[in-house]
């Protein structure tokens, strides 16, 4: 962005980086509390009570659900000594331990089969590769929602799949059956002083396409997006463009920092992926 160019003011011009997007005619506080969410990495002490708790799961559970299969549980965890073992599995991020509360999401199917066993009945269809999908979708539909509601709240968070980095430690850590797969997760009170700015997405010509998928098109909004993008980069002392960091972070098995292994992980603990 240009200097002496007008600032985004409004939440929706933040997220996109672009300050000729008109006021919507139609706006509310759930939209604002939606185009506002930043990812928080510093937090206060401050702990999160159990009614709040109660609300972020509540929230998380009504979010849609295939078949209301509800395939996802989510770990609380508090301990701190915990959350610095989970950290250290999870590329060492401090804010692990900082957080007050560790919600840990995972896609679930060992209430299902155990429901099966109970009953004596086979429950062949939890062995595909569909399946695994809706335990990882449920999830993530959940725990977006509690994200929502976390952040209507006046929490803050954070997702962290560097949760999956060490799939089995993190499950032998949290006591988690077979046929559970930690997934991602982390809310506490934020430090407000801290510079979390709203981080401009692509512009919605390039997510949006209508009738059939342009692709030639890409280029151009990709450039668009690399001059807002490099403005919030700069104010963030983050180098590189923003190309640079997707093709880097996909550019090898090294730099999926151990994920690589997912698919061997998720058969050790009891998803097939026929």
């Amino acid at each position: 962005m240009a200097t002496g160019t007008v600032q985004p003011q409004s939440a929706l011009q933040q997220r996109y980086g672009d300050a000729t997007i008109p006021e919507p005619a139609r706006w509310n506080n759930v939209l604002d509390t939606v185009h506002n969410h930043r990812s928080y990495r510093r937090y206060l002490p401050d702990p999160v009570t159990d009614e709040e708790i109660s609300l972020l799961v509540s929230a998380a559970q009504s979010a849609a659900t295939s078949s209301n299969l509800q395939t996802w549980t989510v770990v609380a965890v508090r301990d701190k000594a915990r959350k610095a073992r989970l950290a250290a599995l999870a590329g060492r991020q401090t804010h692990f331990v900082e957080a007050p509360l560790l919600l840990v999401w995972t896609a679930d199917f060992a209430r299902l089969r155990q429901l099966a066993q109970d009953r004596g009945v086979a429950l062949d269809g939890a062995d595909y590769l569909e399946s695994s999908y809706v335990g990882f979708i449920d999830a993530a539909l959940a725990a977006q929602n509690a994200v929502t509601a976390a952040e209507s709240l006046g929490l803050g968070t954070v997702f962290v799949g560097a949760i999956r980095n060490n799939p089995e430690e993190v499950a032998a850590e949290l006591g988690l059956p077979k046929h559970v797969f930690a997934v991602f997760g982390l809310v506490g009170h934020p430090v407000q002083s801290e510079q979390a700015r709203i981080k401009p997405r692509l512009p919605q010509a390039a997510v949006l396409h209508h009738e059939t998928y342009a692709l030639e098109s890409q280029r151009g909004q990709v450039d668009v997006y690399e001059e807002r993008i490099g403005a919030f980069y700069a104010e963030q002392e983050m180098s590189h463009s923003w190309t640079e960091r997707v093709l880097a972070r996909l550019a090898s098995a090294d730099s999926l920092s151990g994920r690589h292994r997912l698919r061997e992980s998720l058969r050790i603990l009891g998803f097939p992926l026929r």
